[in-house]
């Protein structure tokens, strides 16, 4: 129900409804009384006087006259038209998707949907959560009805005949002229004149009521903005507040000392400018939704020719197989033809020979029983000799011809039909997506040896970095020596059908090598990579460079750049080597000390990064330096098993988890830390215990191998100190290092040598002739053994 139908007319200003009383008393009122009162209300005086009669009843028969015109007008613009009733919008209400409808439609499509929690919007289908307030509560769309009313006027304006002006109670001035955009008046030719000499009126605009300055009005019409409150008492207030508690328009004398509110302007200047805001992020995001429909629309084209691309290699590929199929056909039919004649014409000159010797017997047949009844005993005697004789030769040569076919009826066909319909019915693919080489991945040992079999597995991958699923891809790999002396080792390339792959190959020479992978001609991931070949550990014997280094070398490490450091347990220093053997710099003040940086007897080291750990024996710590010799940390003291005490400590690693491994050998334990050496626990199995140990190393599983240097035996516990199995019988092990497939190599300093055990703890090899061997470690990247040969006070490097 439209508001003016509810209890009268309200007047546009204070909103007081104008009984129909009020309406007759002032149509007796004359056209300059109003027009008067129009002035007024215009300038912002009330439009009331103080009897409260209503003095703007024009304006209540202006609305009643919009009224009628809604209810006859049989057309709206598709904008101000509601999608359900099909009519012009009757109080428009919006909904959360920004879709608009009459309130009294919602109300039917709510009870429609049989809840009143939810409904779907009726023009984009999204479910609507319904407000408690019902449709009531659900936002007035105040532009649209300004819309409606924009219509309504260009209706009434637009229709024939004459109009009669609204500011004239009676009419008697004459026909409107024009329609004033700001009050929203048909004015007659002396309102039109009045308003252009009044300074407060003369800057509304005006249309006239042509069709052609009608097509302008939409743009130009404006909404009137004064609203006026509907609390009793406060009617003549005007809404210029905006509670923000109660999420509500206000009067001034509505104001709540604790609510939160603003004038209108500032909330409605915050709002826009949120919506710019968003405005600007929608824009970028349809900018972002334009470039994505066109990369779309481009793909899709892009699909198309590929499907026809796709088409015309398939049908070429079949009608060239058809070719091929057909052109084997006719060679095998006239190979067929070849056999068939070959063997009909033997056998056609064999049965010619046959039938030959058949006449000829037939001959001497009929010869011989015509003269046994016809010859004289004188006849038979004449021809004794000659007719045996020659029926013996003619017998004589049939015995040396074969009687049976010289050829068989065999004309084999082999044509593996079965296996040429499997390959033909998986022939060939078509996929949505194609291999991509620099996203197919391959892995494979660390290390490779002369002469054993090299396995590489390949894994082909799409470009978006899923599996693909499919094999047929021209798989190739060769093994490079760096070296000019050793030849190009061809992979070997199983085609799984799966995406996956199998290379084996080979090598032929030990050093470094470069393996190079291609898919279809192209690269793989990490393709080419540098690959060390080792000899095997059993051909070692003599080494090949000795370094020298005076005042017992003990403990060995290699830094990243290939910088050898070495533990001096006489010169209480770290020397370093290049990878020549030439000395670098020494770490450390060369006599025994106590201070930071300072060494007592030290023993083993290890690198991590830049990061370097020594074993200072002698001050029963461990010392935390950076490679470059600048102290950070030390912690440990002399003590007989306590935390953070050690008695010699003589080897320390680091394993995967940071954990730093330190071999207590007077206190016959291995003790755990953390990185910033806090006490974690300790490896003491007394059902398996150990003596004295001395070197430490990590297998590929992170089990701990310690070498026990009192107990001759190398002991094995898990990460979490286990125990899991003993092996070798060695003489006084020192240090021990194990690779990448678990082989252990142990230095014996109680049997100057080093022996070798296969990761199941069988020993292999044994190298003699060292002099108390202790610091030992594995560089992969030249593929070299280092030895301390301490009592000779040489580093041993043995090239693998």
């Amino acid at each position: 129900m439209s508001e003016f139908q509810a209890t009268g007319n309200p007047c546009s200003k204070c909103g007081d409804n104008i009984t129909q009383a009020e309406v007759q008393e002032s149509t007796q009122k004359s056209s300059k009384r109003v027009r008067c009162q129009q002035e007024l209300r215009t300038s912002g005086e009330p439009c009331c006087d103080e009897s409260g009669t209503h003095r703007e009843v024009h304006v209540a028969l202006k609305q009643n006259s919009i009224e009628k015109n809604f209810a006859t007008s049989v057309s709206f613009p598709p904008r101000v038209t509601c999608q359900l009733c099909s009519k012009h919008y009757k109080e428009p209400r919006i909904l959360p998707c920004l879709h608009s409808f009459c309130g009294q439609c919602l109300h039917k499509e709510i009870e429609r949907s049989g809840t009143k929690q939810n409904m779907e919007c009726p023009s984009c289908q999204r479910s609507i959560t319904i407000p408690d307030g019902g449709v009531k509560a659900i936002p007035h769309n105040l532009h649209l009805g300004f819309e409606v009313e924009v219509a309504g006027y260009m209706s009434k304006i637009g229709s024939d005949g004459e109009k009669s002006c609204d500011a004239c109670i009676d009419g008697s001035m004459g026909p409107a002229v024009v329609f004033c955009c700001t009050c929203h008046h048909l004015l007659c030719k002396l309102c039109h004149d009045h308003h252009k000499r009044n300074k407060i009126l003369q800057h509304h605009q005006m249309v006239g009521l042509d069709k052609e300055s009608l097509k302008v009005l939409p743009s130009i019409m404006k909404p009137i903005t004064k609203r006026l409150c509907s609390q009793p008492g406060h009617e003549k207030e005007e809404l210029e507040y905006y509670c923000e508690t109660c999420q509500l328009l206000t009067c001034r004398d509505c104001l709540h000392k604790d609510h939160r509110t603003d004038e209108v302007g500032n909330i409605a200047k915050v709002h826009r400018d949120a919506m710019r805001e968003a405005l600007v992020c929608a824009q970028e995001v349809t900018s972002k939704l334009t470039r994505a429909i066109d990369a779309n629309d481009k793909m899709a084209k892009q699909v198309g020719t590929s499907r026809e691309n796709a088409t015309l290699i398939i049908t070429q590929a079949f009608e060239q197989l058809h070719q091929t199929i057909e052109e084997r056909k006719k060679t095998l039919l006239s190979e067929m033809e070849t056999i068939s004649l070959s063997k009909t014409t033997a056998l056609a000159l064999q049965k010619e020979q046959l039938m030959k010797m058949q006449d000829e017997i037939h001959h001497y047949t009929e010869m011989t029983s015509l003269i046994l009844q016809t010859h004289t005993d004188h006849e038979m005697i004449a021809l004794r000799d000659l007719l045996p004789t020659e029926l013996k030769a003619t017998l004589k040569k049939i015995e040396n011809v074969s009687l049976t076919p010289n050829q068989s009826n065999d004309i084999h066909v082999s044509l593996h039909t079965d296996t040429l319909i499997k390959e033909l019915s998986i022939f060939g693919r078509v996929m949505g997506s194609s291999p991509s080489p620099s996203q197919s991945t391959w892995s494979s040992k660390l290390v490779a040896k002369v002469n054993e079999v090299y396995g590489v597995k390949v894994e082909s991958m799409t470009s978006k970095g899923e599996r693909y699923l499919y094999g047929g891809l021209q798989v190739r790999a060769e093994l490079r020596p760096k070296s000019q002396d050793g030849a190009v080792i061809p992979g070997e390339v199983e085609d799984h059908g799966d995406g996956t792959y199998t290379i084996t190959l080979t090598p032929q020479t030990a050093g470094p090598h470069q393996l190079l992978i291609t898919m279809d001609g192209q690269r793989v991931q990490k393709s080419p990579c540098d690959l060390y070949v080792r000899r095997k550990y059993t051909i070692l014997c003599n080494p090949d460079q000795l370094i020298n280094c005076s005042g017992g070398p003990t403990g060995i490490a290699i830094h990243d750049s290939g910088d050898i450091y070495v533990s001096c347990v006489s010169d209480n220093c770290i020397h370093v080597f290049d990878q020549a053997g030439q000395q670098k710099r020494t770490i450390g003040t060369c006599s025994s000390g106590s201070g930071d940086g300072q060494f007592r007897g030290p023993r083993g080291l290890f690198i991590k990064g830049d990061v370097m750990y020594v074993a200072d024996c002698g001050n029963n710590c461990i010392q935390k330096l950076t490679t470059e010799g600048q102290f950070l940390q030390k912690f440990g003291q002399f003590g007989s098993g306590l935390q953070g005490q050690f008695n010699k400590p003589f080897s320390v690693i680091v394993d995967q988890r940071d954990r730093l491994i330190v071999a207590d050998l007077n206190n016959h334990r291995v003790v755990l830390l953390d990185k910033a050496g806090t006490w974690l626990s300790t490896i003491k199995d007394n059902d398996h215990p150990f003596k004295n140990p001395y070197g430490l190393a990590l297998d590929p599983l992170g089990n701990i191998h310690v070498a026990a240097h009192g107990s001759n035996c190398i002991k094995v516990f898990t990460p979490e100190g286990t125990y899991v199995r003993s092996y070798g019988d060695v003489k006084r092990p020192s240090e021990i290092v194990i690779d990448e497939e678990g082989y252990s190599l142990v230095n014996e300093f109680g049997g100057n040598c080093l022996s070798i055990f296969d990761s199941q703890g069988n020993k292999v090899h044994t190298v003699g002739n060292l002099n108390a061997p202790r610091g030992i470690i594995l560089y992969s990247k030249t593929g070299s053994l280092y030895i301390a040969n301490s009592d000779g006070n040489t580093v041993l490097k043995f090239v693998m």
